[in-house]
């Protein structure tokens, strides 16, 4: 990798070691490399003073919110509910994200994919990160049948999907896996495991009782996917109701991150990706 492809990656770079600092239980050093990430990435030109004043804004709230009670730290999760998902959505304007994957192909039967490297959403997690002191600590005891139980069927999501038409088996191992495996682990599992898991589905589960977190945190997991037609809407809530599961039977959020990672990656060497061209 040249100096020069260093320089253009190094915000993602930091973030990328922040949020392994996090699940190493490195809080400060995680929030430290993230805010010099946001500071680089201004100077560079990669954010706008607006993007960056929302970001700040949204960490200063999720700081004073982990000190309040209620209804106060209420309001606090509203927001940041609201400002999560418009980094989610890219509703704020000013994140230079970078298109690093363009019209490529996982297989000869599969479309065209793009992918790029998000400014906005790995936000989420650090904001997390401040306002939920105990995102990344273990719940409770695992129970690893439960867990084997959940894994078996989620997986079959997949070869179910093929017979809709919508994928179908081929396997490859495109050259740029890689870049797949560190974008898909870190900036994409690690996000929507905390939004959905770490946040939604534990704190609903903690108020209303666990079959209700994972109703809501699942359904709303499917919707995100609504750009990818309604039936990836259902097969995304039936997965998202596999990582709840996994989630709440390993008490670990690293646990529902490692699970939907490799069942993306599942989906990426034995299966169209993202979708069959026929």
């Amino acid at each position: 990798m040249t100096m020069e492809v260093i320089g253009i990656y190094f915000v993602w770079i930091l973030l990328a070691f922040g949020i392994i600092a996090a699940f190493s239980k490195q809080k400060r050093m995680s929030i430290s490399m993230a805010v010099i990430g946001l500071l680089i990435a201004f100077v560079n030109d990669r954010l706008s003073a607006v993007a960056l004043l929302s970001v700040l804004v949204g960490f200063g709230v999720a700081h004073h919110t982990s000190k309040q009670k209620p209804p106060l730290c209420y309001v606090g999760y509203s927001f940041l509910f609201l400002w999560s998902l418009s980094l989610w959505f890219h509703l704020i304007p000013g994140f230079n994200n970078v298109r690093v994957l363009d019209n490529v192909f996982s297989g000869p039967q599969s479309i065209p994919f793009n992918m790029y490297l998000d400014l906005d959403k790995p936000m989420i997690f650090f904001a997390l990160l401040l306002s939920y002191p105990d995102l990344l600590s273990k719940i409770h005891k695992q129970n690893l049948q439960a867990i084997v139980a959940t894994t078996i069927p989620l997986f079959a999501l997949l070869p179910i999907a093929s017979t809709f038409g919508k994928l179908e088996l081929e396997f490859s191992i495109p050259n740029w896996w890689w870049l797949f495996l560190i974008k898909n682990l870190l900036f994409t599992c690690v996000v929507e495991e905390a939004f959905f898991r770490g946040f939604l589905q534990r704190s609903l589960s903690q108020r209303f009782g666990l079959v209700f977190g994972l109703l809501i945190a699942s359904t709303l997991f499917g919707l995100a996917h609504l750009s990818g037609g309604l039936l990836l809407v259902v097969f995304a809530s039936l997965a998202g109701l596999g990582y709840g599961l996994i989630f709440h039977f390993s008490g670990r959020l690293w646990a529902a991150v490692l699970v939907h990672f490799f069942f993306n990656f599942s989906h990426l060497i034995f299966f169209t990706y993202p979708l069959s061209s026929g």
